[in-house]
């Protein structure tokens, strides 16, 4: 598989499709994503919570905790589920008073095995010239 799929800079990624068989069940899939990847990451990582935003124009926020954003990036079926350090003002203004960054970073660090096992089904080999991500499935 080629393609590409945006996720914010520094984030654990995994990667999964989204097969969608008539476009006109484009969003009813994608809804159903979205809820089940919250159900997942809610089991998987208990302290985060249902959170709705958007970390750029293309990168959904569904959870968050006091450390991470968690979220989905799709393009073209190509699917990033995605796992980085909050990057808001609340969080930024409690980093200042508590210094949450450092904790933030070994927090993901710890967690991003299980991440990758959780939600990921394709490996990115690399990326092409042209930017285009190249994946395969994983064994199962």
């Amino acid at each position: 598989m080629g393609r590409s799929v945006s996720y914010p800079s520094g984030a654990i990624v995994a990667f999964t499709v989204l097969e969608v068989e008539a476009e006109d069940d484009w969003e009813f899939e994608y809804e159903w994503l979205r809820d089940d990847l919250r159900e997942r990451a809610g089991r998987a990582f208990p302290s985060l919570i249902p959170h709705d935003g958007w970390r750029g124009r293309e990168d959904r926020i569904l959870m968050r905790n006091a450390y991470a954003d968690f979220g989905v990036s799709v393009y073209g079926g190509l699917v990033a589920v995605w796992i980085v350090e909050r990057d808001d003002g609340a969080y930024w203004d409690a980093d200042w008073r508590t210094a949450r960054s450092p904790r933030a970073q070994r927090w993901l660090s710890q967690i991003a095995s299980r991440f990758d096992a959780v939600f990921g089904d394709y490996d990115c080999l690399g990326h092409m010239s042209n930017g285009e991500g190249v994946y395969a499935k994983r064994a199962a």
